[in-house]
C-alpha cells in the first residue's frame, strides 16, 4: 500500500468554483480540454491524500515545490466546467491562516518549525510579486462549514448520498448551483442584513465571499462540499441537515421585519455548527 493511501483525510469542507473552458487563457484552456477527456480524473479524496503525504517527511513540505496541473471536472447544462486544484497557492494561504490561528507558539513550532515557515513565506512573497492577481478556485473550512457559505444555496441544490459500509463508499453531502443564482442569493441576503441589523461578522463575511465570486466567469458552477466532515458526523445528522434552508428562513424573517424569528433561527443554526466545531477537541 502506498504512503499516500494511508494518510487520514482531514475534517474539512470546501467551497469550489468550476469555470467553463472559455474562462481560461491559452495554453491552459487546451490543457484542461485534454484533461477533461481523460477516462478517469482524481477526486477529492485523492487530492487530500496527496497534499497530506507531503507532511510526512522531516522536515515537512507544507507547500508543493511545483503547482498542480490537476483539477476537478463537472458538467453544467452539458458544458464541461473545471475547478483547478492550485494546491501550491492554497498551501500558502492555509499557512497564513494557521499562523494567525489560535495555536500557541510552541505548538505551531512543533507542527511546522520556524525555519520551514520562514522559507515558505519567502517563496510565497516572491511568487506573489509575479502573480499579483492570483486567486484560488477552492476555499476550505476546517471542522465547519462557514455559515455564510450557505447563503449561496437553496435547499433544492442539496445532494445527499448515504454511505455504504459494505463497499466502503463514503457518504456525500453537497450543494451545487449556478454562479448567477449564487450571486443573486448573496445579494438578497446582504440587502436583508444591511436593512435590519448593524454590520457584523456575517455581513462582512458575505461581502468577502461576494468579492471572491466576482473574480469568476458568470456561467460558472458553485459547489459546497461537506468533504471530510462526513467522516466525523453521524449518518442521521447528515441526512437531516438542512442548513441552507435554515439560513434562508432566517434571512426571509429579516426581510419581513421579524427580527425575533430571525434571531431564533440563526441561533439554532449557529449552535448546531458550534457543536461540530467542538468535536475537534473531543477524544
Amino acid at each position: 500500500m502506498s504512503v499516500a493511501s494511508t494518510v487520514p483525510v482531514p475534517y474539512a469542507s470546501y467551497l469550489r468554483v468550476y469555470e467553463p473552458l472559455a474562462a481560461f487563457p491559452e495554453p491552459e484552456r487546451s490543457h484542461w480540454a485534454r484533461y477533461a477527456r481523460r477516462p478517469r480524473v482524481p477526486g477529492a479524496q485523492e487530492e487530500l491524500r496527496r497534499s497530506l503525504a507531503n507532511l510526512l517527511p522531516t522536515p515537512p513540505v507544507p507547500v508543493p515545490v511545483h503547482e498542480s496541473d490537476e483539477a476537478f471536472v463537472a458538467h453544467l447544462d452539458g458544458v464541461v466546467v473545471i475547478c483547478p486544484w492550485r494546491t501550491r497557492l492554497r498551501g500558502w494561504l492555509a499557512l497564513e491562516e494557521l499562523a494567525a490561528g489560535p495555536y500557541p507558539g510552541a505548538v505551531l513550532d512543533a507542527m511546522l518549525p520556524p525555519v520551514v515557515r520562514a522559507q515558505v513565506a519567502s517563496d510565497y512573497e516572491r511568487w506573489l510579486s509575479r502573480n499579483p492577481d492570483a486567486r484560488p478556485w477552492i476555499r476550505t473550512g476546517v471542522w465547519q462549514v462557514p455559515l455564510r457559505w450557505f447563503a449561496l444555496f437553496g435547499d433544492e441544490d442539496r445532494e445527499y448520498e448515504p454511505g455504504d459500509g459494505s463497499t466502503g463508499r463514503a457518504p456525500v453531502l453537497r450543494y451545487r448551483t449556478t454562479m448567477a443564482q449564487a450571486r443573486r442569493r448573496l445579494a438578497r441576503a446582504l440587502k436583508a442584513l444591511r436593512e435590519s441589523i448593524d454590520e457584523g461578522p456575517m455581513t462582512r463575511g458575505l461581502i468577502e465571499v461576494g468579492r471572491w465570486l466576482e473574480e469568476f466567469h458568470p456561467r460558472a458552477l458553485v459547489e459546497l462540499d461537506f468533504g471530510g466532515l462526513v467522516y466525523a458526523l453521524p449518518a442521521r445528522w447528515l441526512a437531516e441537515d438542512r442548513s441552507a434552508a435554515q439560513l434562508a428562513e432566517g434571512i426571509a424573517a429579516l426581510r419581513d421585519g421579524d427580527d425575533e424569528a430571525a434571531s431564533e433561527v440563526y441561533g439554532r443554526l449557529a449552535e448546531r455548527w458550534r457543536a461540530v466545531r467542538d468535536l475537534r477537541f473531543a477524544n
